[in-house]
């Protein structure tokens, strides 16, 4: 009898890169909230809200593209998918590193570049959790 493996489980994401990639979408659509509350309201504090919902963001991107990158490595085949995957989470970092930079400014002098740079983090995490879970799935019928 030969042992095979099962093909649906072969490009599963591991359950920390899994948790990692999927609190990225909270904590940066968080910072994108306090974003627009402070574009309203001119409180300060919602503007350090932000802050620190992108530093979270930033740990739990950066971890998840740690993975995706161990990943693209030791794929015994590599797919487009991946690659696209990757450069979202690199792209969804980079631009989250640069907010951060932004909001570390006055809390007047941020906007509106934070508020706009919020969105484009908040759109980039939720196409890279997109990508990062299309195509795996948990149990089923073949």
């Amino acid at each position: 009898m030969a042992v095979t493996g099962d093909p649906m489980y072969q490009n599963r994401l591991h359950p920390i890169h899994a948790v990692l990639l999927a609190g990225t979408i909270p904590l940066f659509l968080g910072a994108l909230l306090s974003d627009i509350a402070y574009w309203s309201s001119y409180e300060i504090q919602w503007s350090s809200f932000a802050s620190w919902l992108i530093v979270g963001g930033l740990i739990f991107a950066g971890f998840a593209l740690l993975f995706a990158i161990i990943g693209l490595f030791r794929s015994d085949h590599r797919e487009r998918r991946s690659f696209i995957y990757t450069l979202l989470l690199l792209a969804t970092w980079v631009l989250g590193f640069i907010n951060a930079l932004v909001h570390a400014k006055d809390a007047w002098a941020i906007m509106p570049a934070a508020l706009i740079l919020s969105v484009i983090i908040a759109v980039l995490a939720l196409l890279a959790t997109g990508f990062g879970f299309q195509g795996y799935r948990q149990g089923g019928v073949r």
